[in-house]
C-alpha cells in the first residue's frame, strides 16, 4: 500500500470512503466520489439532441441504455478544446439514470484523509466555485472535490 492508503479500514463499507477519482479540465485537479463512478469510456458515439443547454452534448447507447452527456469543459464555461487520445467520459450511477461526463483526462483513483479535507474559500471567486464542494490535500497537488448534483443538474433541489 502506498503513502497515500496509510489510515483505511478494512471493512468493505469503507472500500470506497474518502476515495476520489482525480481529473483534469483545462489545468486543475478536480475529484469526484469514487462510489459515484461507474465506469470510465473513450467511446464518442454521442448523437446531438436538439435544445438543450450547450454543455449537454447528446446522447449515447452504452450497451443498450441511453444515457444524456454533459462537456465538463463547457458545463464550467472554460475554452473549447478538441478531444484527444486522452480525453474519456465517466459514466456516474445517479437515482434517475446513469449519466455521461466527458473530461480532459483521468489522473488515479486517490485516498484523502478526512483531516485533508476542508471547505473552499468563502469568496467565490469565479463560476467553476458554484459546483465546488470541498478541497482535498493530497501529497502532490490539491483537488476541487465536485459537488456532483450541482454540476448535473441545473435546480440541484429536483434531483
Amino acid at each position: 500500500m502506498g503513502k497515500s492508503d496509510e489510515g483505511i479500514g478494512g471493512s468493505i463499507s469503507d472500500t470506497t470512503k474518502n476515495r476520489y477519482l482525480s481529473f483534469v479540465i483545462g489545468d486543475e485537479n478536480f475529484g469526484m466520489e469514487i462510489d459515484t463512478v461507474k465506469e470510465i469510456i473513450n467511446t464518442f458515439d454521442i448523437t446531438p439532441v436538439p435544445h438543450t443547454p450547450d454543455y449537454i452534448k447528446g446522447i449515447m447507447n452504452l450497451r443498450g441504455d441511453i444515457i444524456p452527456i454533459i462537456d465538463v469543459r463547457t458545463r464550467f464555461l472554460m475554452e473549447p478544446k478538441e478531444y484527444d487520445e486522452l480525453t474519456c467520459i465517466v459514466v456516474l450511477e445517479h437515482k434517475d439514470g446513469n449519466i455521461g461526463l466527458i473530461i480532459d483526462s483521468v489522473n488515479e483513483v486517490k485516498y484523502v484523509p478526512e483531516k485533508n479535507i476542508s471547505a473552499p474559500p468563502a469568496a467565490k471567486l469565479n463560476y467553476v466555485n458554484q459546483f465546488i464542494k470541498n478541497l482535498g490535500r493530497t501529497d502532490s497537488y490539491v483537488m476541487l472535490l465536485i459537488e456532483t448534483q450541482k454540476l448535473l443538474f441545473d435546480d440541484p433541489q429536483s434531483a
